[in-house]
């Protein structure tokens, strides 16, 4: 059980404030000057495929891995890991199918590939979906910064007799401000940059809070053994074969799910989310794309199981409590817990800053992709006049802060949903099951420009709206409550492999029969 309890001291805030100063200036230091709306999104093109790689990984985990992962494993088990076998399978597809296409001729954003197979009404559909996706997704994300900074402060004993609510619209307010300030500025670079010294910092605390957490055990592994290991909790693979196929295709982490949904989900994700395409493109060549792609593979499957494996620690430490009798809101709340209260002062705040600043790149990410796809997709094909490389520099600083706005009021609407809620999931699970459901339609629609010739924009429109509706009778809420009798409710990893099929299979009959009709 708990050892001593250390308060989160004033050596830690001024840990976590310098901390902060730091990563600004260097933010602003390595994004040079922009002379162009290019400079701006791509970086000019050429950055070191290994710091895109570690950007990538940043990017697409930081705080919702830092925080949720853990909570996974202490609520559960290792299965979770199975997903990300199938992670790496879609990302060695996506680097030999989807980057060479990418790569023919000059792209700003992953769309422009469908604009040139089916027409502008499908790329802007498909964009549309992509703001759409990240303006959910990154709600959930910006909310899970926001835990261990309330946590912090509820804890530590600031700000005392405030609500769970007005801890996490300040925390929220105060992220998006600082993260605004480089973004606006830096562009592309300044994200990468930031991206790569912040992984470095947040393995090294999660490495350390590790290393403590064994010393913290009363009979160090044989604690861990008796907890942990006795009750099944270091499970990876589920076969799943034990229930109903009903019941096989509700549960996230049987294998068979795991590995094609994490698949499928990875095809979607790297080869259609301009978010992540973005970097990949920064790279400046197809065969450093392809490295950067492939080896966030290896680097997402370690790093998982580093969290994952810290979530087993937490469970032998706190020797398999409720979050409730903890003093916990969430579940996500439990590696913050012992971060604030257990780790060396000065220590924790350097973790805690680390994590503040990891989520404060994958908000600056989502900020520059969303801009990037605003002014590519959506104004300027639809804009007489041309812009000066000036006056589109302009207006991407413009829009990088309209959705800066747009995406913290987001947060706020997810924060009071899972305040309210009484049975929470971990926002890891939120994130990824909001994402999924939209992923499907992008990937179908790709699959279809990338492999069928018949097919054309109204064919895949037909689909690409087919998929979204379907699936909307396939997830577990408020839709599917309307259906008669027991409905089928697909576990999150499937959203995009059926999403994806719906699309497919709609375009190619609607293809076939106006073949036909003709």
């Amino acid at each position: 059980m708990e050892s001593s309890v250390t308060a989160f001291g004033w050596l830690d805030y001024v840990v976590w404030v310098f901390y902060m100063i730091f990563m600004a200036y260097f933010g602003l230091k390595t994004s040079g000057k922009q002379q162009s709306a290019k400079d701006y999104f791509l970086g000019g093109n050429g950055l070191p495929w290994w710091a895109v790689l570690f950007s990538v990984v940043a990017t697409e985990t930081s705080t919702l891995t830092f925080i949720s992962i853990p909570a996974v494993a202490y609520g559960g088990n290792l299965t979770f890991l199975q997903i990300t076998i199938g992670y790496f399978i879609g990302r060695v597809i996506v680097a030999l199918v989807f980057l060479p296409r990418y790569f023919e001729g000059e792209i700003y954003t992953a769309y422009t590939f469908l604009e040139r197979r089916f027409g502008p009404s499908i790329r802007n559909a498909t964009s549309i979906t992509f703001m759409f996706t990240r303006l959910l997704a990154d709600g959930v994300r910006l909310f899970a910064t926001a835990i261990p900074i309330a946590v912090l402060l509820r804890f530590g004993g600031a700000f005392e007799g405030w609500s769970d609510l007005q801890l996490y619209v300040m925390a929220i307010m105060v992220i998006t401000l600082v993260t605004l300030l480089y973004t606006f500025l830096g562009g592309i670079k300044a994200v990468v940059w930031m991206d790569v010294i912040q992984m470095g910092v947040y393995l090294g605390g999660a490495l350390l809070a590790g290393v403590l957490l064994v010393q913290a055990l009363p009979d160090g592994w044989q604690s861990f053994h008796q907890t942990v290991i006795s009750t099944g909790k270091t499970q990876w693979f589920d076969w799943g074969w034990d229930g109903s196929l009903k019941n096989y295709f509700e549960q996230p982490y049987v294998f068979g799910v795991a590995i094609i949904g994490g698949a499928i989900f990875s095809l979607a994700s790297h080869g259609t989310d301009h978010l992540l395409v973005q970097r990949l493109l920064a790279t400046g060549s197809l065969a450093s794309g392809q490295k950067a792609l492939i080896g966030s593979g290896f680097v997402i499957i370690l790093q998982f199981s580093l969290f994952l494996f810290i979530g087993l620690l937490l469970y032998a430490f706190y020797e398999g409590a409720d979050i409730f009798a903890l003093g916990l809101r969430t579940q996500d709340e439990i590696f913050v817990k012992y971060i604030v209260e257990q780790i060396p002062s000065g220590v924790s705040g350097l973790i805690l800053a680390a994590l503040f600043a990891a989520a404060m790149s994958s908000l600056s990410s989502s900020l520059n992709a969303l801009a990037s796809t605003t002014l590519y997709d959506v104004i300027i094909p639809y804009r007489k006049k041309v812009f000066s490389a000036v006056e589109e520099l302009s207006l991407s600083r413009k829009i990088t802060l309209i959705w800066g706005i747009v995406l913290s009021a987001s947060a706020l609407l997810f924060t009071y949903l899972q305040l309210q809620a009484g049975e929470r999931p971990t926002v890891v699970e939120l994130g990824l099951g909001i994402a999924s459901y939209t992923y499907g339609g992008l990937l179908g629609t790709f699959l279809l420009g990338l492999m069928s010739k018949k097919t054309q924009s109204i064919d895949t429109l037909r689909g690409f709206f087919s998929g979204l509706i379907c699936l909307l009778f396939m997830v577990n809420g408020p839709v599917q409550n309307l259906l008669p009798g027991e409905p089928l409710a697909l576990a999150w990893p499937l959203y995009t492999a059926v999403g994806a099929a719906i699309v497919v299979l709609i375009g190619e009959l609607s293809a076939a029969f106006r073949i036909s009709k003709s």
